[in-house]
């Protein structure tokens, strides 16, 4: 049985015009199924696809005009 970690809620924030804030246990895993190693408890995920260290988002939607849209 795991500890408390695991059994926390995960949650995803998409910040408006900028990355999904992952928060939680959320197991990370790339394109071919393998997982990305987590360094922190709360990770940021591009979603411009400008990043030079993908997954994460280097903060380049600033600067490359990024813009996610309309909110529900």
């Amino acid at each position: 049985m795991g500890d408390a970690r695991d059994r926390a809620p995960v949650t995803v924030t998409a910040c408006p015009d900028g990355p999904l804030l992952v928060r939680g246990p959320a197991r990370i895993v790339d394109g071919e199924g393998r997982e990305v190693e987590r360094r922190r408890a709360t990770v940021a995920l591009c979603r411009c696809g400008g990043t030079g260290i993908p997954p994460w988002c280097d903060g380049t939607h600033k600067v490359n005009g990024y813009r996610s849209g309309e909110t529900a």
